[in-house]
């Protein structure tokens, strides 16, 4: 234990004994760590504002004329009790009738009709906006007794989920682009560390040093660079949120309205920086694995 801290103690001189190249170093790999995760807390807050403004899924159940009104009275307990739903409207007959003359502009048309040939109707409002769990709950209204039909608008639902899955492949695809950008810089670094410590681990190897021994500074130093890059990028975010949110606070107000962009959470933090420390001490292994190999005492 002694010797892995004074190995760490020496990582740490290192590393600021140039702070200035450890400083930008840092700042590339926060740089690089902050645009798919600020992409990713951006997405977060859109679905999260588009899902608050978009017009809410429901469900419309039709049933059949010859419904009575205890049946009807069922029916509407069974819909109330149901797991899949939040909330249920009943619209009858006679008000259905009223709305559709107020609405057509053809009052004495309507007027005219010797019987109301609308159906008392169903407002259903599920619990949840996902595609399938909205088309589950029509598919199963439809076999319930005096539904004359279940009708269901999820074309809006449908383009929302194909946009968000598409802004999340995105995301992924510039996020792993990011970290071999991260990889490459740690890997770089650790080699010409190497390169100038090249006299110290022959010497090291010489008097029978071990692989592990001497590859843990250059793994600790990855992990530093990378735990800090990760710091960089999360400090990064959370500056360019408050920022956003300032500018944000005047728009709202111009739309009688308030809403923010929440910072990131600080679990999803915590996965930045153990993600950025990962990456940082997998670059640091590849080029310890490549270049010590080539080492050999003279």
């Amino acid at each position: 234990m002694s010797q892995f801290l004074s190995q760490l103690n020496g990582t740490l001189r290192r590393f600021f004994a140039t702070p200035v190249s450890s400083l930008l170093n840092v700042l590339v790999i926060g740089i690089a760590l902050s645009l798919p995760t600020g992409l990713y807390v951006l997405l977060q807050n859109a679905q999260g504002i588009i899902e608050r403004f978009a017009a809410a899924p429901q469900l419309s159940v039709f049933l059949t004329l010859d419904t009575k009104a205890d049946e009807v009275a069922q029916l509407r307990k069974r819909l109330e009790q149901h797991s899949a739903i939040a909330s249920v409207e009943f619209v009858s007959r006679a008000q259905a009738l009223e709305q559709l003359k107020q609405g057509s502009g053809l009052g004495d048309v309507i007027g005219g009709l010797e019987h109301n040939p609308l159906p008392d109707t169903f407002i259903v409002h599920p619990k949840t906006g996902s595609v399938q769990a909205l088309e589950a709950l029509r598919d199963e209204l439809k076999s319930w007794r005096r539904l004359e039909r279940v009708q269901l608008d999820s074309d809006w639902a449908r383009r929302l989920e194909a946009l968000l899955d598409f802004a999340r492949t995105a995301l992924l695809l510039l996020a792993a682009l990011l970290a071999l950008s991260l990889v490459a810089i740690t890997f770089n670094t650790i080699r010409l560390q190497i390169l100038t410590r090249r006299d110290e681990i022959e010497v090291a190897k010489l008097i029978g040093a071990s692989s592990s021994f001497i590859r843990r500074p250059f793994l600790q130093f990855g992990l530093l660079q990378g735990l800090l890059g990760g710091l960089a990028a999360w400090g990064i975010i959370a500056t360019a949120l408050i920022l956003l949110n300032l500018s944000l606070a005047d728009l709202a107000r111009l739309y009688d309205s308030s809403f923010i962009l929440n910072q990131l959470s600080p679990a999803d933090g915590c996965t930045l920086l153990a993600f950025s420390a990962f990456l940082g001490w997998l670059g640091a292994w590849m080029s310890v694995t490549q270049h010590l190999r080539k080492i050999e005492p003279r």
